[in-house]
């Protein structure tokens, strides 16, 4: 049976695709890795070795300095005290910006499948069409929203910028999660006297873990990479961590310092990456567990 077997046509075809298709997935993560491995390598070289020897090679005196530099006496844009502050206001900016369009985007969704009311799918599509337009329209009247609130240039404007932009996302990611939870679970705790809040605390959101990191994962991904909020929002000590790593890179101070750039690029990284590493695998389940229906 064995040699039969070893001789089977269609069992050598699907050794060989497997081994294609191996070939080619390693081949291609290999491809898409070299970046942070040169990256790397340079973070942990001294300039003297990145001016003379080959990226790919490996470092003959390993350093942490430029690590160092660039989160404490790095110079970005008029100072010289690294990216740390800058790291620690991209922190602040995002927590409660995650939070909060998380759950109001939780309420929304919930409220538009199981609490429908005359024009609620206009409501729905107007809120689906903000998640379409793009970042430069808002720009102006944004800005002149957070100058009547007071909140111009600071970490709190940076705060509800993106909730409000990340309002329409978190609302679609709910929306379509709650379409396919049972309603006659709903229905049967309203009868029980359960109110809107109860229903939604003690039913609806415990069941929800999928879709809230789903939403999550959008959300800090997209709000800590943001450039353009942080430029035309926030100014000097308020800035975020991507406005200080592009002030760094384009800071002159007469040596152009690859490693220092290199790590402080790394650390700006590091907590999407982080981010994916951790709860990746939970994204593409959370999708496909809100896919169903809706």
């Amino acid at each position: 049976m064995s040699i039969a077997s070893n001789n089977n046509p269609s069992v050598s075809s699907q050794r060989f695709w497997r081994v294609l298709i191996y070939t080619t997935l390693i081949v291609m993560a290999v491809f898409y890795l070299l970046p942070l491995f040169i990256m790397l390598l340079t973070s942990v070289k001294t300039l003297d070795e990145i001016r003379d020897g080959n990226l790919l090679t490996l470092p003959v005196q390993w350093t942490l300095e430029p690590w160092k530099k660039a989160w404490g006496t790095a110079c970005v844009g008029l100072t010289c005290e690294g990216i740390n502050g800058y790291f620690w206001n991209s922190i602040k900016m995002v927590v409660p910006s995650v939070a909060i369009s998380t759950i109001l985007g939780a309420i929304n969704g919930y409220i538009l499948t199981k609490w429908r009311f005359p024009g609620h799918r206009w409501v729905f599509a107007l809120m689906l069409f903000g998640c379409f337009i793009p970042f430069q329209i808002v720009l102006l009247p944004m800005s002149q929203v957070l100058g009547f609130l007071g909140i111009a240039g600071s970490t709190a404007g940076l705060v509800l910028v993106h909730v409000t932009y990340g309002i329409g996302f978190s609302t679609l990611f709910f929306r379509n999660y709650y379409e396919a939870f049972p309603t006659e679970l709903v229905n049967a705790a309203k009868i029980d006297g359960a109110g809107f809040f109860r229903i939604f605390w003690r039913i609806l959101l415990p069941s929800s873990a999928p879709i809230i990191v789903v939403t999550v994962i959008w959300q800090f991904t997209n709000i800590w990479n943001d450039f353009l909020f942080g430029a035309s929002f926030a100014a000097g000590e308020h800035a975020p961590m991507t406005v200080a790593l592009n002030n760094l890179v384009n800071s002159t101070t007469g040596v152009k310092e690859y490693n220092v750039d290199m790590a402080a690029a790394i650390i700006a990284a590091a907590p999407t990456l982080l981010v994916y590493i951790v709860a990746g695998r939970y994204f593409v389940r959370g999708l496909m567990a809100g896919s169903v229906k809706g």
